[in-house]
């Protein structure tokens, strides 16, 4: 979590250190007439909570008997679940007003939000098939323990699912982040992720994981070369910016806070910055973006305005010149060559050209391309990036789309 960038939280609350509260909590729910003790059990009771089902839609009439757990005759209704569970052999324990036992799957959540968030917050999270039952059990308990509980969102997000298939450990085709990032990126990976609405099913493939790669190569070299150029005069001029300049600022704010503010749809703020970043790439390398007026001013805004965005999302790096060597290295162990051997290559390859082997030449580059690594030629001589590669292109186009 830390390589992606992740916050860490503030508290991480642990079940067994939090059984006080949780007991307050069932007498609460009892006392108010929304639970019941079945021998040493404690089950919530829908029926005295008319508000059962409104986060999922599920009427109680939905909930087959035994579709989900066993059938407990003792139930005045199928649908009732458990607070408070009986110790069972072998199991751990806790004493209570109902006998020794455990609490049960739901409660635990409710008690420790409580005890650290209040009985009413803001934000409430998990994967959309929690919903039901968990986050409906949840809203019940709380709401049956302290009238005035409520959560102002909940937030749920969709699956991943690999290659089209649902990540499972059954499937065997379960990767975890760690496998992940010894050959990526994290901030690859965090960019892959974001490119997808959190409430959208996510696949992940390796050729997904490239373009994010590569897109995440092009946009931190664009800032390199554009703080690189900035630094070099600290004058200004004074005046008002370009107007393409200006405009360019406005739009990038104003789609960013829309997009953001859009049930945080990250995958157009994302897309927001790719104008600004090619209105950079004009002025820092074409004849005609060179000779505006102005340019190093509006490299500096842009270059603020785009890391702004860059930061809210977590995509900031540290340095942009680190980064850029680490996903060098990363692109070279995907490859399974060595800088040097791509130096030699290289070699090679100026050797060709000037031999007039032009045959060779492309060999050398296609070789290349097809490991994730190109070429590009400039006045100073041949420089290689990490790339998407060849095969994978028409993907990457696609995907740009």
């Amino acid at each position: 979590m830390a390589h992606l960038q992740c916050l860490p939280p503030s508290v991480e609350p642990r079940v067994s250190d939090h059984i006080d509260q949780i007991v307050t909590m069932i007498k609460q729910i009892i006392d108010n007439g929304c639970a019941y003790v079945v021998s040493g059990d404690v089950y919530f009771s829908v029926d005295n909570f008319p508000e059962y089902g409104k986060l999922s839609g599920r009427k109680l009439d939905d909930n087959r008997a035994g579709e989900r757990v066993a059938v407990d005759d003792r139930k005045k209704n199928p649908a009732d679940f458990a607070l408070w569970k009986a110790a069972k052999d072998g199991e751990p324990w806790w004493d209570s007003p109902w006998g020794p036992g455990r609490p049960g799957w739901h409660i635990e959540c409710s008690a420790m939000s409580a005890q650290y968030l209040g009985n009413s917050f803001d934000i409430h999270g998990g994967g959309e098939d929690l919903i039901f039952p968990h986050h409906e059990n949840e809203i019940a308990q709380s709401r049956a323990a302290c009238c005035d509980s409520s959560i102002n969102y909940w937030v749920h997000n969709g699956f991943v699912n690999v290659n089209g298939q649902k990540m499972s450990k059954s499937l065997g085709n379960f990767i975890t982040i760690r496998k992940v990032i010894e050959l990526y990126h994290p901030l690859a990976l965090r960019m892959f992720l974001l490119g997808t609405h959190y409430r959208s099913p996510i696949n992940y493939t390796v050729e997904q994981l490239n373009v994010a790669s590569d897109r995440l190569y092009y946009t931190y070299q664009t800032l390199r070369d554009c703080e690189e150029s900035t630094q070099q005069d600290q004058s200004s001029s004074g005046g008002s910016l370009p107007f393409t300049t200006t405009h360019c600022i406005e739009k990038l704010h104003e789609d960013f806070e829309t997009s953001m503010s859009d049930d945080l749809h990250t995958s157009v703020a994302l897309a927001a910055i790719s104008e600004p970043l090619k209105v950079m790439n004009d002025l820092l390398h074409t004849r005609k973006g060179k000779k505006q007026e102005k340019r190093l001013e509006s490299l500096a805004v842009l270059e603020e305005k785009v890391r702004m965005v860059l930061s809210v999302l977590g995509l900031m790096p540290s340095s942009y010149h680190e980064a850029l060597q680490q996903l060098r290295e990363k692109a070279l162990r995907r490859a399974g060559v060595t800088e040097e051997q791509v130096l030699q290559k290289i070699e090679e390859r100026t050797a060709a050209r000037k031999a007039k082997q032009f045959g060779r030449s492309d060999e050398i580059r296609d070789e290349l391309a097809a490991l994730g690594v190109a070429l590009m030629d400039g006045p100073d001589g041949t420089a290689w990036r990490p790339s998407v590669p060849a095969s994978e292109q028409p993907v990457a186009a696609k995907s740009s789309k």
